[in-house]
């Protein structure tokens, strides 16, 4: 009995949809691989995700001097043991989580644009007279989104960066 309901209900549907499109405009592109291609193609989308890569792999490489000569780690992320002031792991399951974080970093970006894709889409299209003012507003809101992560996630490892460059230098370990 089921397969007879789900069957007319979706019989229902295609031909609802195929008369629908016979008497709609045509459509400049369909919504998915607008909001898609809009996002790729967008810079904001990646540069929080490789900024973070970035300062965070400066971070790790500038610290593999101290582990090599007795120094613990102090991020408990990158432990053995998972806890503080513990050996750190090794070079290279770092790198690894160092690549998943970025990745973490990259997900909630793209997440970011497509929703305020998905939003902008809906107000050019009820507010057909201000599609440029829309779009700059979006635009703006991208730029300062991708900034402000871009920073929050990088700042403490370019600091961290400088901080054991300096002391390396300080303790001869160059």
């Amino acid at each position: 009995m089921t397969h007879w309901v789900v069957s007319l209900v979706t019989l229902t549907m295609c031909a609802s949809v195929s008369v629908a499109a016979q008497t709609q405009e045509p459509r400049a592109a369909p919504f998915v691989r607008d909001i898609v291609t809009k996002v790729v193609l967008d810079p904001t989308t990646y540069v929080p995700g490789m900024l973070t890569y970035g300062a965070m792999r400066l971070d790790w490489n500038s610290s593999q001097v101290f582990f090599r000569n007795g120094y613990v780690e102090q991020h408990a992320g990158y432990t053995v043991s998972g806890v503080g002031n513990t050996a750190s792991v090794s070079r290279e399951i770092g790198n690894r989580r160092i690549a998943a974080d970025s990745l973490k970093v990259l997900q909630l970006s793209l997440v970011h644009n497509v929703a305020e894709r998905v939003i902008e889409r809906g107000l050019t299209r009820r507010y057909p007279a201000h599609r440029r003012l829309v779009r700059v507003a979006g635009h703006v809101e991208r730029i300062v989104a991708a900034a402000y992560v871009s920073y929050a996630m990088s700042a403490v490892h370019f600091r961290q960066t400088r901080k054991n460059n300096r002391l390396a230098r300080q303790f001869g370990y160059d």
